[in-house]
């Protein structure tokens, strides 16, 4: 008899069957579970050759195909954005020779300005220069005018000075036409000190 135990703790007991074994089943032995039958060797076999044979005709130009049409895409794309760039920079270039060409054509136009505001200051200042030698000129003439009619009126004066002084020195008259000379050479003599 065998015992059995079950999860709750109780205790089964079953009757033992009897083998009976005749010789011939003794002598044959069971299947390897590892090692397949011939025919699910073959069956296999035949999938997979069915397998291998989509691929080749069916799956794999479908893939390359897909492939190919995806690395072309990507090379186009490639191309595309490389012919983009290029013409960027191009334009770029282009764009930064216009300002330089704008900036020198500001900088003319700056030094144009500057010369013509310089040659009409240059004017402007020589004819208020001209002005001003001018107005110096009249008033050096006017002072020299106004120098010579004072030293005309002192000269005539001194003269009558000098004659009644030379007439109360020498209690006699005194020509006052030889002293003139005399008084006009100690003036300009005084004057040019």
């Amino acid at each position: 008899m065998s015992v059995v135990v079950i999860a709750n703790g109780s205790q089964v007991v079953l009757p033992r069957q009897e083998t009976t074994t005749t010789t011939a089943a003794s002598t044959k032995s069971e299947p390897n579970p590892i090692l397949p039958v011939p025919k699910e060797m073959a069956w296999g076999l035949g999938s997979f050759l069915v397998l291998v044979l989509l691929m080749r005709v069916w799956l794999y130009p479908a893939l390359k195909k897909g492939m190919d049409a995806r690395y072309a895409k990507i090379r186009e794309d490639t191309d595309v954005a490389e012919s983009t760039r290029e013409a960027a920079a191009a334009d770029e270039a282009r764009y930064e020779a216009a300002i330089a060409q704008a900036r020198s054509e500001a900088n003319a136009l700056i030094d144009a300005a500057r010369r013509e505001v310089e040659a009409d200051r240059s004017a402007k200042m020589a004819t208020a220069n001209a002005r001003i030698s001018e107005r110096r000129a009249e008033a050096a003439a006017e002072t020299d005018a106004s120098k010579q009619a004072a030293m005309g009126q002192v000269q005539q004066v001194v003269v009558e000075v000098a004659s009644s002084a030379a007439e109360r020195i020498l209690g006699r008259p005194v020509d006052r036409e030889t002293v003139a000379p005399l008084v006009t050479e100690v003036v300009h003599a005084g004057a040019g000190s």
